[in-house]
């Protein structure tokens, strides 16, 4: 790794620019993630804990029961859309359940439950930590409430049994509203202030009065064996309880056979679920026969009030018939051809049938053009079977039911009712045409017997005076009574149908509590969720951590991001003295430095007779001076006799640690005041001398940068073999460059999770540059860490840790040293 020539020296030089520090370092933060594994193992048991805490003793179990329908083809009407209308409108699929799954998730339908089952009042009862949903029938009594009375919604009503069917009624500490809810007009009231009312017991069926609630207690009759210590009651609104159980409701369609729907509901208690389900379904069959009956009730009743008039006109004609036979004293007409007459007297009947239908007509289309549909008539009335016409109705019909529901949540100008009013529009154009097509067919069928009854009129021209009074008011007659019996018949028809309608629904299988378990919360998701929830916490923040975190950690990405050559790596130093070489000699950071002076031959010219070396780093505290004098002994010990400058006249450190005077030194020799004999002091290594940077001086750069400085190097060029020069940070000032002028070899000096990336940016472009040169890197306070390494390696005996080298092993930490690393041997280990 090190570069033994020039030549390569400036090879790497050009490369320098062209690579940059990762960002992330992966192996470190496996390293992070396994010497903080104990956060780990605290946070995935309070997880843990946690999650058993909610899923056992606050979260709510949701049950789902479901019930089984068969929708059969049996009836239809306006109101109940068949399977001949998906040919119709081209459609395919079950057209009517989806009509049946509309009226399920219907407001009028729902809200018609809520007010017959009282499922605007919720029960549950309250445990040690949990809160538990009731059924109604799961409770011992049941809170009636007088819906003439205003009543304060979402307010808890406590019932605590006191024995002999006697319950005490507790109400909040605080949360009286003056705002009231009435169920009859299913708005709010405001009524005026009140105190709290007082607690009361009451007993079965007695009323509780207060300014906000008014409610009695009914006996259960079939109560649940289970005793509860308390009852909690909360009211809610109308809209509430609808809007609950629509969204609580689940329809299917088995695949196989889609006439057969899978009807579901969700809530907290199974049982009632389950009495909400068959109720539900019962009224729903109820309802949709009534639907089946509507359409023939309405053409019964129409049929009923024009069967009254046609009456009344038939006894008039025959009055009138019977008075000319007895005036004229005709019976019959004996010159009129029998054949001619029948004739006449069919085409008579057909066309007071056909006006009988075209008035039935006239009835469908007005009903279709005003906003009450459900007074239409059977079109069957009027000789017509049209799948189409019955689509558009049901349309329309549905439409005008959803326009009553928004209507309670817009205004009339709103786009949404805007919207509504054009489809119903549309809707009732499409009606509308349909008809129009049979009433010219009408008119043509009109028209054509019209035009027969003209011709056999104009034969009936020749009869006498007497015998055509006779046939004219026969023919009124017959003409009546053929209306009368078409009335007859289809009232006949009507009936026939009333009595033979039935619910084109059938429960398959009804809804039971068969133990079902939950179908949510999901326990092992929740546990999922809050232990790697909070597992992701140390997770992050130790990523994040990483990412903001610039420090040098990675010896190799040093080497190669600098293209500086390693000369070594010094381990961390436990002692309080700076001293290792000289008070350790055998330890291990002794042996590093060792290792760093044997490869200062390949950065300097051994011919030389005198090398300057100086060591510089980015900022403080990296260890330049502490590498300095431990350099400057290794290399006096080998015998070489060495000078160690203390060029930092900022702040200076040397003295204190070889306990000299600081009295003078290079300041007061660059200044003049003193010689060079008189700043040089010598240790108790013979071969190693030291000049310190005496007192700081007013202005230290231009001391420096001086002739006089340059100078003094060249002169101690003559008295020692090494000079080390222990120069100040180049990220903090520039003075070291200017020296690197006239010196040998640089020594930059990195310190292992100190020295921050993108201070080495400017020595990596200095060296881009050819700025500098002859310049190695010195890894310091490195502590090899178990289970994390970087893949370089060097046997320089830098891998750190006591025992290997001898004075290591006899080597007694400091009490305060000690400590401290056993607490950090303590989070350390995997």
């Amino acid at each position: 790794m090190i570069p033994d020539n020039n030549k390569k020296q400036v090879e790497v030089e050009e490369e320098v620019k062209s690579k940059s520090f990762s960002l992330f370092d992966p192996m470190h933060f496996v390293h992070r993630l396994l010497k903080n594994w104990y956060w780990f193992v605290i946070l995935g048991m309070l997880g843990y804990a946690i999650s058993y805490f909610y899923s056992k003793y606050y979260a709510q179990r949701v049950y789902e029961s479901y019930l089984s329908l068969s929708i059969s083809n049996n009836t239809a009407s306006y109101f109940t859309p068949n399977q001949s209308i998906n040919f119709i409108w081209g459609q395919t699929g079950n057209q009517d359940g989806v009509y049946i799954k509309k009226i399920l998730m219907s407001r009028s339908l729902n809200e018609f439950l809520v007010n017959k089952l009282d499922l605007y009042t919720n029960y549950t009862t309250k445990g040690l930590l949990k809160e538990t949903y009731l059924d109604q029938d799961d409770s011992p009594v049941i809170l009636k409430i007088d819906k003439t009375h205003s009543q304060q919604v979402n307010y808890q009503i406590t019932l605590k049994p006191t024995g002999a069917d006697k319950y005490e009624v507790i109400l909040p500490e605080e949360g009286e509203s003056t705002s009231l809810y009435n169920y009859q007009t299913e708005s709010y009231q405001n009524v005026s202030p009140y105190k709290r009312p007082a607690n009361k017991i009451i007993g079965i069926n007695e009323w509780y009065t207060s300014p906000n609630l008014r409610f009695k207690l009914e006996r259960n009759p079939n109560p649940s064996p289970v005793k509860f210590d308390n009852i909690k009651v909360t009211l809610v609104t109308v809209n509430t309880a609808v809007n609950g159980i629509i969204s609580s409701l689940g329809v299917k369609f088995d695949q196989e056979l889609p006439s057969i729907m899978i009807i579901s509901k969700s809530g907290y208690n199974l049982n009632g679920t389950v009495r909400f389900l068959n109720i539900a379904i019962e009224e729903l069959i109820k309802k949709r026969l009534e639907d089946a009956n509507t359409v023939d009730k309405n053409t019964l009743d129409y049929l009923s009030k024009n069967i009254g008039e046609v009456r009344a006109k038939l006894d008039s004609s025959s009055t009138k018939f019977n008075q000319i036979k007895v005036d004229n004293k005709l019976y019959d007409i004996s010159n009129l051809d029998a054949k001619t007459y029948e004739e006449l007297k069919k085409l008579e009947a057909d066309r007071a049938a056909l006006i009988s239908k075209m008035k039935n007509l006239d009835q469908v289309r007005n009903v279709v053009s005003s906003n009450n549909i459900e007074r239409i008539i059977n079109i069957s009335s009027a000789g017509i079977e049209d799948g189409a016409f019955t689509a558009s109705v049901s349309e329309l019909k549905a439409l005008y039911a959803k326009r009553r529901e928004m209507a309670t949540i817009y205004t009339p100008d709103s786009e949404p009712m805007r919207e509504i009013n054009r489809l119903i529009n549309e809707a009732r154009n499409n009606s509308t045409n349909g008809l129009r097509q049979y009433y010219l067919k009408f008119d043509e069928q009109l028209a054509d017997i019209n035009s027969q009854v003209q011709d056999i009129d104009k034969q009936l021209y020749t009869l006498p005076e007497k015998e055509r009074q006779f046939l004219d008011a026969q023919r009124g007659y017959n003409i009546i009574e053929a209306t009368y019996n078409t009335l007859l018949s289809e009232q006949a028809k009507a009936q026939m149908r009333i009595v033979s309608n039935k619910s084109n629904l059938t429960i398959i299988d009804k809804a039971k509590n068969l133990g079902q378990g939950p179908i949510a919360p999901n326990v092992k998701a929740i546990q999922s969720a809050i232990i790697g929830g909070l597992l992701v916490i140390p997770l992050l923040l130790i990523a994040l951590s990483e990412i903001l975190d610039n420090r040098i950690r990675n010896i190799k990405e040093v080497i190669n991001v600098t293209k500086i050559p390693l000369l070594g790596v010094i381990g961390k130093n436990s002692d309080d003295s700076n001293l290792s070489v000289l008070e350790r000699p055998k330890s291990s950071i002794a042996e590093a430095f060792r290792g760093v002076r044997s490869n200062l031959k390949f950065l300097v010219d051994e011919s030389k007779s005198s090398k300057v070396i100086l060591i510089t780093s980015s900022i403080s505290g990296e260890g330049k001076t502490y590498n300095s004098m431990n350099l400057a002994t290794v290399l006096a010990i080998s015998g070489k006799k060495t000078v160690l400058l203390g060029m930092d006249l900022r702040k200076p450190k040397i003295f204190g640690d070889f306990k000299f005077n600081n009295k003078n030194g290079i300041s007061n020799y660059l200044t003049g005041e003193v010689g060079l004999e008189q700043i040089i002091n010598a240790t108790q290594v013979p071969s190693l001398d030291i000049i310190t940077s005496g007192p700081i001086p007013p202005n230290p750069s231009e001391l420096l940068l001086g002739e006089r400085n340059k100078k003094l190097v060249e002169a101690l060029r003559q008295q020692y073999e090494y000079i080390v020069i222990d120069s100040p940070p180049v990220g903090l000032v520039a003075d070291a460059f200017e020296i690197m002028k006239y010196v040998d070899a640089t020594v930059y000096i990195v310190r292992h999770e100190y020295t921050e990336k993108y201070m080495l940016n400017l020595i990596k472009d200095k060296l881009a540059k050819k700025e500098v040169s002859h310049i190695g890197l010195i890894y310091n306070d490195y502590e090899a860490k178990q289970g994390y390494g970087y893949g370089y390696g060097y046997g320089y005996g830098y891998g750190y840790g006591y025992g290997y080298f001898e004075e290591d092993a006899d080597y007694k930490e400091p009490g305060i040293i000690k400590l401290r690393n056993e607490i950090r041997k303590l989070f350390k280990r995997n």
